[in-house]
């Protein structure tokens, strides 16, 4: 556990990014940190990297800072010190994710409202009206 020192050290200087690879095998993006911490996740997981290719992955700059991430053959960035909070993207990227997992969820509910709405001969259109 950090105590408050370390903490308030941290939100000043967050680590900085020493080593970052694409490791092919595993598909994941490695990264390594100052303070020897080691982090990796799915490109899969991070906003701009979703669909990139292995070819675009391969080559990974640190920035002077330490302190983000470029894929130049994309031309994406990423802050590391979001990262280490868990923000892979950002605010709106995430809701639209989190939106597009709830809107595959097969709840018995959700199923009888579409049984419904069939038998009815699908969603309603929608109506304009008429400006007054």
């Amino acid at each position: 556990m950090l105590g408050t020192g370390k903490l308030d050290a941290f939100r000043l200087s967050p680590p900085r990014a020493v080593r970052a690879r694409y490791d092919r095998r595993r598909r994941r993006i490695l990264i390594r940190f100052s303070a020897g911490l080691e982090i990796s996740f799915s490109p899969r997981d991070a906003q701009g990297l979703e669909k990139a290719t292995t070819a675009q992955l391969e080559r990974i700059e640190i920035s002077p800072s330490g302190h983000g991430i470029h894929f130049p053959k994309i031309d994406v960035d990423l802050y590391l010190p979001a990262v280490l909070l868990g923000y892979l993207g950002s605010r709106n990227w995430i809701a639209g994710r989190l939106g597009a997992l709830g809107g595959k969820s097969r709840s018995a509910a959700k199923v009888a409202a579409a049984k419904k709405n069939g038998r009815r001969g699908g969603r309603p259109r929608k109506t304009v009206q008429a400006a007054t």
